[in-house]
């Protein structure tokens, strides 16, 4: 693990997005709130929001970071080139000596994870993919902006 002790504290924020895409089916009933498992994007949401607080027990020598902020938000985008597609957001701060990246990260592909089980019994043929970090600041690396 990286000794990050001379560092100092400042305010970091990281935000990864990721889509995952579905059957029309699929989307219509996520839209309608009618999967069978529940609430799709509520729990999608939580998976999401815990995911990005237990990224240390997850991605080996990772630190643990005590965030200050956890967001998880989602797109409907539609129908795009034949596909229909949700849009996950994951934002996080923490004021610290290392920063969120990967738990904005953990945090979006776990939030896909759920929306995926909890509609397999719907679509098998779903795909998640285009997870990025989309910006991050803080640190003496800075500002970065995809």
């Amino acid at each position: 693990m990286v000794d990050v002790t001379e560092k100092c504290e400042t305010e970091r924020e990281a935000e990864a997005e990721g889509f995952i895409s579905v059957s029309e089916e699929c989307y219509r009933k996520i839209e309608e709130g009618s999967v069978k498992k529940g609430d799709v994007l509520s729990a999608a949401r939580i998976a999401g929001i815990m995911g990005a607080k237990k990224n240390s027990e997850l991605i080996p020598l990772c630190h643990i970071i005590n965030l200050t902020k956890v967001a998880v938000d989602f797109s409907m985008c539609g129908e795009t080139g034949g596909e229909y597609r949700i849009r996950a957001l994951c934002t996080v701060k923490c004021t610290g000596r290392t920063g969120v990246e990967m738990e904005a990260l953990t945090g979006v592909s776990i939030a896909l994870l759920t929306i995926y089980d909890m509609c397999k019994a719907v679509d098998k043929r779903m795909t998640i993919g285009g997870i990025c970090l989309l910006k991050k600041s803080g640190g003496k690396s800075g500002v970065f902006i995809r």
